[in-house]
């Protein structure tokens, strides 16, 4: 007899091990004060990598003429999943073995992820890079609604205030956009959505404690792999990518290289920063760090069309960013302590 059955146990296996380290480790993270370091740094990484694929994403598709945003999806899913293929293999992480409810667990991630994805490159190939920050900003109204469905969470008035000034800004730059693209629009707004529902599902996910923070990233990407190549084959894109005249440029290869890690780091970056903050956090940190991109896409691109209304519109948007950011991490301590109380209180139960 082992010394399982001897205490009164059951005999746990390698795979029960593997769930219940992950459990452990999520269970310590939601009964203890999260460390300010850890939000920060965790804030920060994703602000970095945020603004940096957005600006890599520009340079490949539109510097270059890189002919498929599937593409270069498809590369940066693939990069993903052999990370954290060969981390798992040489122990420097772990998450749990396929199985059969593997699916259940994951779902409804996959469909965001790849919606993500498709209209982020889509929308960042189509509109200049301060028009498509100035829309994201209706991905935090998104969020807000978002977390009060899913999540149970209610934004005191002065926020929402904050979020309706904020995304009034964005309309009034929009109206007068003279580099009005319909279809590009309708793919930041979709991205926005894909976006909202993501960070909410993430943080649902992990609250759940069955995959851990790894296992999200690997089987989102293994489940969306799939669907991205036929979507990428259907479209025809596969025959522009061989054809493109680039692929003996080894600077053209340095940017698509980094495009595809900077796709895995992104989804680590945003996981991490949803885990050790909220998805409302995430994405006010997105918005804010929209500031910088905004501001550079007027001097580095040559695509940007100035007229009052737009300057205005971006200047009352990026206003409304700081104070709602402010606010929110005001409130965000503030509550903070009550909120892992009430999580707490529902463990015990």
């Amino acid at each position: 007899m082992d010394m399982s059955s001897k205490n009164g146990h059951l005999p746990v296996s390698n795979g029960d091990v593997v769930k219940l380290h992950i459990q452990q480790e999520e269970i310590t993270t939601l009964t203890q004060p999260v460390p300010k370091l850890y939000s920060v740094f965790s804030a920060l990484l994703y602000a970095g990598a945020s603004f940096l694929i957005t600006i890599v994403n520009k340079v490949v598709l539109t510097s270059y003429s890189f002919p498929s945003s599937h593409a270069l999806g498809l590369g940066q899913m693939t990069v993903t999943l052999v990370i954290l293929r060969f981390g798992k293999a040489f122990g420097c992480l772990s998450y749990p073995d396929f199985s059969s409810s593997i699916p259940y667990k994951i779902w409804p991630l996959p469909l965001f992820y790849i919606g993500n994805l498709i209209t982020g490159l889509g929308g960042t190939q189509k509109l200049s890079l301060p028009m498509f920050t100035v829309l994201r900003r209706f991905t935090i109204m998104m969020t807000m609604i978002g977390e009060y469905i899913i999540l149970k969470v209610r934004q005191p008035t002065s926020i929402v205030v904050t979020v309706f000034a904020m995304v009034g800004g964005s309309i009034i730059a929009a109206s007068a956009d003279l580099a009005f693209e319909f279809v590009g629009y309708a793919f930041v707004l979709s991205n926005d959505f894909c976006t909202a529902a993501n960070n909410v599902y993430i943080k649902k996910k992990l609250q759940s404690r069955e995959l851990g923070k790894f296992g999200l990233l690997f089987y989102n990407a293994l489940f969306m792999i799939i669907p991205l190549i036929c979507i990428t084959w259907i479209t025809g894109d596969f025959g522009k990518m061989i054809e493109f005249d680039q692929w003996a440029n080894p600077w053209f290869l340095t940017w698509f290289l980094l495009s595809c890690a900077m796709g895995f780091v992104l989804m680590y970056a945003t996981t991490v920063c949803t885990h050790y903050n909220s998805p409302l956090t995430t994405t006010i940190i997105g918005c804010l760090k929209n500031i910088l991109v905004t501001y550079l896409g007027m001097y580095v691109g040559g695509d940007y069309v100035f007229t009052i209304a737009n300057f205005v519109g971006l200047n009352i948007s990026m206003l409304g960013s700081i104070i709602y950011t402010y606010l929110t991490f005001v409130q965000k301590h503030q509550k903070k302590l009550p909120y892992n109380e009430k999580e707490l209180s529902n463990e015990k139960e």
